[in-house]
């Protein structure tokens, strides 16, 4: 085997960096696109707890009117 045997060692050892390299990029870029992800979800979540926190504050406001007016109607009552 004369220089074709080189040449070819010489390309099967890029074709493999190539490869690695290859692999490489697409982890980062499933990293990537769960990071955009998991920011998405998060920005989602933030807002459904500002929506539920939001609800929570109107009916404990209807508790406490309920409540109030039911304690008038006690006392007119007595």
């Amino acid at each position: 085997m004369g220089k074709g045997g080189a040449y070819l060692t010489v390309a099967a050892e890029e074709v493999e960096k190539l490869r690695r390299r290859n692999g490489e990029l697409e982890r980062e870029e499933a990293e990537e696109r769960l990071c955009s992800q998991l920011a998405e979800l998060e920005v989602e979540s933030l807002d459904q707890a500002r929506e539920y926190e939001s609800r929570i504050h109107f009916l404990v406001d209807q508790i406490f009117r309920l409540s109030s007016s039911s304690l008038e109607v006690v006392v007119m009552n007595s």
